[in-house]
């Protein structure tokens, strides 16, 4: 193997691990998510507590303030979600596809595929 097919197998390497990064990042905003509406389910803990106690002025205040409330102008956290997916994060897929397609001919993990060949003990499949 010369000098150019390690550099192409490092470099789509470099790139499916920023993707694999990327795909970490996707996991805690599905929990930011996931958090979000929990959190605001929970506030109807509060609101339950409030008027038992009489205290539907502050019930009333919370309710109308915070429960259900955007948590960006004009987004609940699944538009936050969708609009991540259908631009920054489909992009980026798109490129570590056709930085591996060109690269590696398609190929995944590459460097990885050879680091097992390299470490397994002789004979062992």
């Amino acid at each position: 193997m010369n000098e150019d097919d390690l550099t192409a197998i490092e470099t789509a390497g470099s790139m499916t691990e920023a993707l694999e990064t990327l795909e970490r990042a996707r996991g805690h905003l599905f929990s930011f998510h996931q958090l979000i509406g929990e959190a605001d389910f929970q506030l109807d803990e509060v609101l339950d507590g409030l008027r038992e106690l009489g205290r539907t002025e502050l019930a009333d205040k919370l309710e109308s303030e915070l429960v259900g409330r955007d948590v960006l102008p004009g987004r609940w956290t699944f538009q936050i979600v969708e609009e991540f997916e259908d631009g920054y994060y489909s992009v980026f897929r798109e490129h570590e596809k056709a930085i591996r397609d060109a690269l590696t001919d398609g190929e995944r993990h590459v460097h990885e595929a050879r680091l097992r060949a390299e470490r397994r003990p002789a004979g062992d499949r």
